[in-house]
């Protein structure tokens, strides 16, 4: 591009400042179709919001569009303070009387009080295996399925405390600490886990020192550990039947039921399995919040300001106005799915002056007695569109029109292709300013040449005449 560092240095004559305001002249379509550019980039995050908001609303109608959310139940107890119930909402319904005569415990064992923690021992080895003790003269050992011994080497030297941190290091399934009980200081040895089959047997080799820390009463004389808390199992009787359990939570018990004994009981704990009808209501709601905050942007995008003259970025556009259509119509459309639920309505959902919706509570709860016939009205999936329940109906929409290919993506396909051909256009005017402020520029520097060559012609005419005037006086 030509560049004139000293304009009109001939003429007099301020090139730059002419040839800039010719070409600000020549910019004024690309300004324009800056402005609109920004526009409609505007109009484009509008309608990724709209895209964002009609996602969510998909998404909540294919929660009602499930089977599961309305077949979905929970346990309630009648003292969740001796026994407490949770379903995993799959539970049939029904009421089971629980009474818990013994908790499970876990075994506890604790050696002879020794003088302080820094007692040392003889080298050798401490075994530890989990298994379950059978009462006898002497006592019998099973060893638990699974579970292998754990071998603890001592070397000569080691004291009370190192000992007790290489049990806890081992993963034997039993935890060790130090308790002074004013006699002195011992070791004491608890199983992780609760139940009979958590029991633990340790036997020693090496140094005699050793058997002071071992128990094994199925063997004469071998350890001198003493057991302060048998391992028990949890004895309960559900509806009158006998169970047994190693832990505290029974999860098997009750199919989709979660016991958890929390005391013994002195009369019987009253648990009852049945519909979760917070979970029906959450899921509604869910729905209606998603409606409503589609509703309320498309209201927000597509109002006039006459105060302010400004009109929402959405404002007459078609997919926007066939969305709103569409789903307004879905509301009010009457289902063949159930014959007692025929409109939304029915069901406690209820359309507001502003096209958003309201959950009436007093009919919903009404409607949730007959959770059967309430779940088919949402989640029937009929050969036929008119015999489809509301959840499925608004799911097949929705997603319609947020597919790849739906109207909500070609809109915004055809916004951002606009966007490029402004671009495109745009480059192709700048191109065009760039020649032209070039041309005017060599222009208007052969004028300032010229004139200047003019001026300089003009003075030496004047000097001649002068000359010739002066030669005849």
């Amino acid at each position: 591009m030509t560049s004139l560092s000293s304009p009109g240095v001939g003429s007099g004559l301020d090139v730059k400042t002419i040839v800039s305001q010719l070409v600000a002249l020549e910019r004024r379509p690309i300004d324009k179709l800056e402005r609109d550019k920004s526009a409609v980039e505007a109009k484009l995050s509008s309608f990724g919001l709209l895209q964002s908001y009609t996602n969510n609303l998909r998404d909540a109608a294919k929660k009602l569009a499930l089977p599961g959310t309305w077949a979905v139940s929970t346990a309630t107890s009648s003292d969740d303070k001796l026994v407490s119930a949770s379903s995993s909402g799959t539970a049939s319904s029904g009421s089971f009387s629980i009474n818990a005569s013994q908790l499970a415990r876990a075994q506890s064992l604790a050696s002879s009080a020794f003088a302080g923690s820094s007692t040392t021992f003889g080298a050798g080895t401490l075994t530890l295996q989990l298994g379950q003790w059978t009462a006898g003269a002497p006592p019998s050992f099973a060893a638990k399925s699974g579970a292998a011994p754990q071998n603890i080497t001592v070397d000569a030297g080691d004291s009370l405390d190192t000992i007790k941190n290489k049990i806890n290091a081992a993963g034997a399934g039993v935890s060790a600490s130090l308790v002074n009980d004013g006699s002195g200081t011992r070791l004491v040895v608890r199983s992780q886990s609760t139940g009979e089959v958590n029991a633990v047997k340790i036997t020693s080799t090496g140094d005699a020192s050793l058997n002071d820390l071992a128990y094994s009463p199925d063997e004469v004389a071998t350890g001198t550990m003493t057991e302060t808390l048998s391992a028990l199992n949890a004895n309960v009787t559900l509806n009158g039947l006998a169970v047994s359990s190693a832990s505290n939570t029974l999860s098997d018990a009750i199919q989709g039921v979660t016991l958890t004994l929390k005391q013994v009981t002195a009369s019987p704990v009253e648990v009852t399995v049945g519909p979760d009808t917070a979970a029906m209501r959450k899921a509604v709601d869910d729905f209606t919040k998603a409606y409503n905050d589609l509703n309320t942007y498309i209201a927000d995008q597509t109002k006039y300001d006459p105060e302010k003259k400004v009109a929402g970025k959405l404002q007459g556009d078609a997919a926007t106005r066939t969305l709103q259509g569409q789903l307004r119509s879905l509301v009010q459309a009457t289902s063949g799915a159930s014959g007692t639920f025929a409109r939304l309505s029915a069901a406690g959902v209820e359309m507001q002056r502003n096209g958003g919706l309201t959950v009436n509570s007093t009919r919903f709860t009404a409607a949730l007695a007959d959770p059967a016939t309430l779940a088919t009205a949402f989640t029937a999936d009929a050969a036929g569109d008119a015999n489809d329940g509301f959840g499925v109906r608004f799911a097949s929409l929705t997603t319609t029109l947020t597919d790849a290919d739906g109207l909500l993506q070609r809109r915004a396909d055809g916004i951002r292709a606009q966007i490029k051909r402004q671009e495109s256009e745009m480059s192709a005017l700048e191109s065009r300013v760039a020649r032209t402020e070039e041309r005017l520029l060599k222009q208007y520097n052969a004028l300032d040449s010229n004139l200047g060559r003019l001026n300089g012609l003009g003075g030496y005419v004047s000097q001649q005449v002068a000359a010739w005037n002066n030669s005849k006086g």
